[in-house]
């Protein structure tokens, strides 16, 4: 049978086949079928990110759970000082404990990375200026090294906060002064720790009730001072009797030979004589290299300062001193001591340092140690150095 015309009729909601209405129809379910694709690859990724998320959500717990749980078989103790734990892997051998996670000093010494400090002023800022020095109360050694805390054994000593441009030995030379000895140390420690210096105290002891020889004992505390450091590059030599008044005599060395005790209480505050170069001086290890150190055959009291005066003049350098009002001292008052007396031969080799000066000095001097001592305030070394030759009868 043909069809009706009821058969030939478009679908339900489309014109005829005559008009444009059909064309738009097919148009809307073209992008109805785009569109419902498109939403299906957005959801799909949409999931692919949540489960990436997922991942690495659980990575990073699972990193940060390993992490803690290095802290959570230790004690708290053990976890601040790893190296306070002795315990070790003992599964196989040479097991080494188990690490922290944080660096670990050895247990002998400081840590390998310090903090950096910065360089000490040229002008140290807790200096008190002029001094109180008086020798009337009692100085035991214990009160001393009560007042002392932060000097090391052997009486060494750097300052906690900056880094020093030198490193200082104090050399003095020793025999039979302890009393004199307590106060120097009573005063001087605070007054160079105020100075800001790295430093450290030798007390060079001639052994045996042989004539004292000073500049021989001066060239050993030089020698043995850099056995035990070879940093040090200034040399302060102070005799034991001397204390400085005023803090801002600053214990240094500088570009020529200083001498520091220019203004004692016994000369009334006021220099002998232009070539005066005794009681306190400082020079640097080239500055005392270059002059050939001290002289080793002054043996007795008087002359060895004036022929290092000549020494230094003689390689020429000259003498720095600091302003009289700072540069003052007090001399504990004592008698002469034994085996000290004045050097009948002083004046004719003071005129002789020229010819004598590259012969006899630190290249020349001999000793034997006979004991290095370590005390809490200072380095006490004892040595025999010898005996005088034996001069010839005057007149």
């Amino acid at each position: 049978m043909g069809a009706g015309p009821s058969d030939l009729r478009p679908a339900a909601g489309c014109p005829g086949p005559l008009g444009r209405p059909v064309a738009a129809c097919g148009m809307s379910r073209l992008l109805g079928g785009t569109l419902e694709r498109v939403c299906k690859a957005v959801l799909l990724l949409c999931l692919l990110h949540f489960l990436v998320a997922v991942i690495l959500y659980f990575d990073v717990y699972a990193q940060h759970l390993a992490f803690f749980s290095r802290f959570s078989t230790r004690g708290p103790v053990h976890a601040l000082h790893p190296a306070a734990s002795s315990s070790t892997n003992c599964s196989r051998p040479n097991a080494t404990a188990p690490s922290s996670g944080l660096p670990e000093a050895p247990s002998a010494r400081p840590g390998p990375t310090a903090p950096i400090l910065p360089p000490c002023p040229d002008s140290p800022p807790g200096l008190v200026g002029r001094l109180l020095i008086e020798f009337t109360s009692p100085m035991p050694l214990e009160r001393v090294q009560r007042e002392n805390p932060s000097v090391l054994l052997g009486g060494r000593y750097a300052p906690p906060d900056c880094t020093p441009a030198q490193t200082v030995a104090v050399i003095i030379p020793f025999r039979h002064r302890e009393h004199h000895l307590r106060y120097w140390l009573h005063y001087l420690h605070p007054i160079l720790r105020r100075q800001r210096l790295r430093y450290g105290i030798y007390v060079i002891n001639q052994h045996g009730e042989d004539t004292f020889n000073r500049a021989k004992l001066l060239n050993v505390g030089f020698l043995e001072a850099l056995k035990e450091d070879a940093s040090y590059d200034c040399f302060i030599f102070s005799d034991v009797d001397l204390v400085p008044m005023d803090d801002r005599n600053l214990y240094r060395c500088g570009d020529q030979p200083r001498h520091f005790a220019i203004a004692m209480d016994k000369f009334g505050f006021r220099l002998p004589y232009a070539g005066y170069f005794g009681g306190v001086s400082g020079l640097s290890k080239a500055q005392f290299l270059r002059i050939n150190g001290f002289p080793n055959e002054y043996w007795g009291w008087g002359g060895e300062d004036d022929d290092i005066f000549n020494r230094i003049s003689l390689t020429g350098m000259k003498i720095s001193r600091p302003d009289i009002r700072i540069g003052r001292y007090r001399m504990i008052k004592h008698d002469r001591d034994k085996h000290n007396e004045p050097n009948p031969q002083r004046f004719t080799k003071i005129q002789n340092t020229k010819l004598t000066m590259k012969r006899d000095g630190i290249g020349s001097v001999r000793y034997q140690v006979l004991e290095v001592s370590r005390q809490p305030l200072f380095t006490n070394i004892t040595v025999d150095i010898g005996r005088p030759p034996s001069w010839p009868p005057r007149g």
